[in-house]
């Protein structure tokens, strides 16, 4: 796994809950955490804070996740076919990146979570009001 070497950075790992899906990622200690009220994000309670693609591996469970798409596509929502819990995704707002349910992550790595209120329902000018949503 490339990883991107900041000194500030730690490896988070973490999982769904049956435990047959598990991740690892470099981020921050201290992370952003995006509360989105689009009609997804609100229905499953996405709280995520985003790591550029080569910070993310999946450790185990390919063949456990199942993937939903709507809408543009673009967005790529994985989640645990055994437990249903979705641990990362692909976010529209950042398809380069990965998002990563701040709730799915063992514990001892995270120092502070800062909670963004993002208004999905009117995602086109929230994102012209966020560009700096797109390069986390």
């Amino acid at each position: 796994m490339k990883m991107e070497s900041k000194r500030s950075n730690v490896q988070h790992s973490g999982g769904c809950h049956c435990g047959a899906v598990r991740f690892v990622a470099l981020g921050p200690p201290r992370v952003k955490v995006y509360k989105c009220n689009c009609s997804i994000c609100s229905k499953k309670q996405i709280k995520g804070f985003f790591v550029p693609q080569e910070n993310f591996s999946l450790l185990k469970g390919k063949d456990d996740l199942s993937e939903y798409t709507f809408n543009t596509g673009i967005a790529k929502h994985y989640f645990c076919k055994v437990c249903g819990v979705q641990s990362f995704y692909k976010p529209r707002s950042n398809p380069t990146g990965m998002s990563i349910m701040i709730y799915c992550l063992d514990s001892g790595t995270i120092e502070d979570v800062e909670e963004i209120e993002f208004d999905g329902q009117n995602w086109e000018a929230s994102m012209k009001k966020n560009p700096p949503i797109c390069s986390h």
